[in-house]
């Protein structure tokens, strides 16, 4: 589950330092042997030994800094991951994944999601459009633990690309339409599929283009601000703090934009305005400030920007 924590920023470590370690620095581990690196590469272009290499280079992605550079530069490799991705296809229509189909194509994702949180490869990730041949999987409905699986990853992939808050990544995103696949994910999913979905979304909002798009029309608006508040209905009676967190903070966003401001004094959900959640963010001061922002800046007068959602018809 590492990649999907990794692709919501830090989280507290339950890792115990080894002796001497300074709180803070990376583990000292054994050394690194880059021959076997090498080899594992290597050995992706085989399908006889492939299975066995995206398990090992999947273990080691932490460990080896220039892991994603040595993937993308090396002869067929990215091909290789690619071949897993697509010959998947075939298992998710109609629905028939298996667990062990799942772990291997997680293991590839997730060596893809190296190559996109690195920046020497990112850029170059980002242009060969290799994020659409996962869209196939976020599209999934099924509920079994090899799709869930699945979707997770997937996941994990966006939200390393999202983490570096680059405009040319929110643009992609926005342009192959990855608001609608994250809201579904976002109403249906699982807690932590949805927690990384409603990441993605908060990172998209929190950029200039994407909350213009997303308040450009009612209907994009409406769309979002009701998936919202379905997930703090759902919240409400099974409380995450982790996931309620993302939440407010997409709310808070979309109350920076002043006709949707005027919307949400309409539709932003009780819960948010009483003592629902209290218990919840009890120790959470960072979201307990952001919800009373909230409340502040919906009780603030209106001011007319003609740059604002149109009114809905």
């Amino acid at each position: 589950m590492d990649q999907f924590m990794n692709a919501l920023g830090p989280q507290p470590s339950t890792r115990m330092m080894n002796p001497g370690q300074v709180p803070g620095q990376p583990m000292i581990g054994p050394p690194i042997d880059r021959e076997r690196i090498y080899a594992w590469i290597n050995e992706l272009t085989n399908p006889e030994t492939r299975e066995n290499a995206l398990l090992e280079l999947s273990k080691k992605r932490e460990v080896v800094p220039d892991l994603a550079p040595m993937l993308w530069h090396s002869f067929g490799t990215i091909a290789a991951l690619m071949q897993e991705i697509v010959n998947i296809y075939a298992a998710i229509n109609p629905p028939i994944l298996t667990a062990s189909q799942s772990n291997r194509v997680c293991n590839a994702l997730a060596l893809l999601q190296c190559v996109a949180s690195h920046p020497e490869t990112r850029s170059s990730f980002l242009q060969a459009h290799i994020p659409l041949f996962l869209y196939p999987f976020l599209h999934t409905v099924s509920k079994t633990r090899p799709f869930e699986y699945l979707r997770l990853t997937s996941l994990g992939v966006i939200g390393a690309l999202v983490k570096t808050d680059e405009q040319d990544v929110i643009n992609f995103l926005l342009n192959t339409e990855i608001i609608p696949l994250c809201l579904r994910i976002m109403e249906s999913g699982s807690e932590l599929s949805k927690t990384v979905a409603t990441f993605i979304l908060q990172k998209i909002l929190l950029d200039e283009t994407g909350l213009a798009y997303i308040c450009q029309t009612y209907e994009r608006f409406s769309h979002v601000a009701m998936i919202l508040g379905k997930m703090v209905l759902h919240l409400s009676k099974e409380p995450s703090a982790r996931l309620l967190k993302h939440v407010v903070r997409c709310y808070l966003r979309l109350s920076d934009n002043p006709r949707a401001r005027e919307a949400l004094r309409q539709c932003l959900p009780d819960q948010l305005k009483d003592s629902t959640f209290n218990n919840t963010l009890k120790d959470d001061a960072s979201t307990k400030r952001w919800l009373m922002q909230l409340q502040q800046n919906l009780e603030a007068p209106l001011v007319p920007d003609p740059r604002g959602m149109p009114a809905h018809s």
